[in-house]
């Protein structure tokens, strides 16, 4: 192509968006390794002799961490992108690597310091999603439900995918695995570090259909996954086999690059057609007709509207007066509104209940007699389907809303209902019903959190989206706390010593507390069910208080402001040039005529 510059094409390719949607992809599929936390746990729970109680409790800091994440919010309201990714891969080394260190006990530890540990290498999570998702949501805010769902799906494939390079990297050694969930996350971070970043994004017409070529290549990685987890159910591999699985993840991982340079590069030849100009532009053969060929001396030029000055009021004055919904809210008018706190409580009770059967599945596994290698398919059909979960949620969401006005919290409603189906099916345990449990548990987790960031940046607008996005994150680890500590492993641990008892055992120092049997968890799934059940009646309260708002087009001050951009632009230079955007590239006016 006729100036076509390796150099030049190759900075324009890296400092674009679509380079910076495909880091962000990376560093979400790094992100969810809390998540994996069941692989784990196991050789946390035999090495230092916790019982489940004890277990559950570290488990608990770990979601704390994960989703506790207003911190990062408020520092990334006054710091770039790149340092909360910074801060993010700091604290995720140092967190796990702690870990390592404690499980392979090379340092002394306790209960409190493995609560810290866990806590802080999770809490990365939060700085990832702060730095990479918030930043992407923010330079395309109508294609919110779609940005947020497919980065959530990578989010949602981390732990399938770490885990074959895991088995490739270190074998089954699972004290190694704490350590490669030190290292590997924080390394992709701190590789991508200038590269996310607020810019102005020119939408461009078939940018939908972008998303769609990554959505399928993401689709395809999951395919991969799951056809890995069921053949390595079935079959033995060895260390040179899951190095080829890991292999073929690898290049799927790095796929999206391929679409990314075909759209820059179209781009590219989009602003650099050749043209032959002579009193005028002529386009190349092919190519639409150019808008406004009029000189533009000749165009009127717009009368730039006067601009109030904004009234000053105090800021506590507004705390309880916020603006329509799809407006700007404070983080404090959102904070203390009514609809913050149905969606706050829906999430407590909903991502609560799921998280505590995905944490929990190691042990429920046990406890119906399942072999270790099916507890592991378990964990990794939860990833899979948390995957599926958050794109089906974003994409099908934003396409029901865009369309037909389906209002996002119905389908939050839909999802909180599906999960009692779950939780009844740990609770009472027909046969291969762990199987479908996993499925719907991680596919119902997964679909959560897209509708909920959704939701929030819908009603509160983007303007403390960072802060506000993590607030409605703490809604987890408090559901968890109540539902996972004190109803989880309370009743599993009673169980376990009655059944001790009847045995006519004495539980020694050190041993692990263990329970045999459906009973274990059976009368916690039932309560989880019924709370479960409970959010979703919450968050059909929500459906009615925004039925108007979501009739409405919400998206509608976006597309005015693009419009308005889109319009011929007039400037005028301080050598008397004007440049206008004539649609089919930069046209400049000037003495000698007009210019492309």
């Amino acid at each position: 192509m006729e100036g076509f510059s390796t150099k030049s094409f190759t900075l324009k390719l890296i400092k674009g968006s679509w380079f910076m949607m495909f880091a962000s992809f990376l560093i979400m599929s790094m992100a969810g390794i809390p998540y994996m936390f069941g692989l784990y746990s196991s050789t946390i729970k035999t090495v230092l002799g916790y019982d489940q109680t004890t277990l559950n409790f570290i488990s608990f800091f770990k979601d704390v961490g994960t989703t506790v994440g207003v911190v990062a919010g408020l520092i990334n309201e006054v710091t770039p992108p790149w340092s909360i990714l910074a801060m993010g891969a700091l604290l995720n080394f140092f967190g796990y690597f702690m870990i390592w260190l404690s499980v392979s006990e090379k340092i002394p530890t306790h209960v409190w310091l493995m609560c810290l540990y866990i806590c802080v290498g999770a809490n990365a999570t939060t700085f990832a999603n702060t730095g990479a998702l918030v930043t992407c949501v923010k330079n395309y805010p109508q294609r919110r439900g779609v940005v947020i769902g497919i980065l959530k799906g990578y989010m949602g494939l981390s732990g399938a995918i770490v885990t074959q390079l895991y088995h490739a990297i270190y074998g089954k050694d699972e004290k190694s695995l704490i350590l490669l969930l030190g290292w590997l996350p924080a390394a992709v971070s701190l590789v991508f570090l200038p590269t996310v970043r607020r810019m102005k994004v020119e939408h461009e017409e078939d940018e939908l259909k972008v998303f769609y070529r990554f959505l399928y290549i993401s689709l395809g990685l999951a395919g991969f996954l799951m056809i890995m987890i069921i053949l390595q159910q079935k079959f033995s591999f060895d260390r040179g086999e899951y190095g080829g699985s890991a292999a073929v993840v690898t290049f799927l991982l790095l796929l999206p690059i391929a679409v990314v340079v075909a759209q820059e590069f179209k781009s590219w030849r989009r602003l650099n057609k050749p043209a032959a100009i002579e009193n005028g532009i002529s386009p190349s053969p092919g190519s639409p007709p150019l808008k406004n060929t009029t000189p533009m001396s000749l165009l009127p030029k717009k009368q730039k509207p006067q601009q109030q000055q904004p009234i000053k009021t105090e800021w506590w004055k507004n705390v309880f007066n916020p603006p329509p919904r799809g407006d700007d809210w404070t983080i404090l008018q959102a904070l203390f509104s009514f609809d913050m706190f149905l969606l706050f409580l829906a999430t407590a009770c909903g991502v609560g209940g799921t998280l505590t059967a995905i944490d929990n599945l190691g042990q429920i596994g046990q406890s119906q007699h399942y072999p270790k290698k099916s507890i592991s398919t378990f964990v990794s059909l939860v990833s899979i389907w948390n995957y599926l979960g958050r794109v089906m949620a974003g994409f099908l969401s934003e396409h029901l809303l865009v369309k037909y006005k389906f209002p996002r919290p119905l389908m939050l409603t839909i999802v909180l209902l599906l999960s009692c189906i779950a939780h009844l099916l740990i609770a009472f345990n027909p046969s291969g019903g762990l199987y479908i449990a996993s499925i719907l548990t991680g596919f119902c987790y997964g679909a959560q959190w897209p509708l909920l960031f959704a939701i929030v940046s819908e009603i509160f607008g983007l303007k403390y989206y960072a802060t506000l996005y993590n607030f409605g994150s703490v809604a987890s680890p408090v559901g968890l706390y109540l539902l996972n500590v004190n109803v989880a492993g309370y009743l599993y641990d009673k169980e376990a010593k009655k059944q001790l008892a009847m045995a006519g055992r004495i539980r020694k120092t050190g041993e692990e507390l263990v329970c045999n049997g459906t009973v274990c968890f059976k009368l916690s799934f039932v309560i989880i069910t019924a709370v479960s059940l409970f959010g979703a009646l919450v968050s059909l309260v929500l459906v009615l208080r925004t039925k108007k708002f979501y009739k409405s087009d919400i998206y509608k001050k976006f597309k005015e402001a693009e419009e308005a951009a889109e319009e011929v632009e007039e400037e005028e230079n301080d050598d008397g040039r004007v440049v206008r955007n004539g649609g089919g590239g930069l046209m400049e006016e000037t003495k000698h005529g007009l210019r492309q």
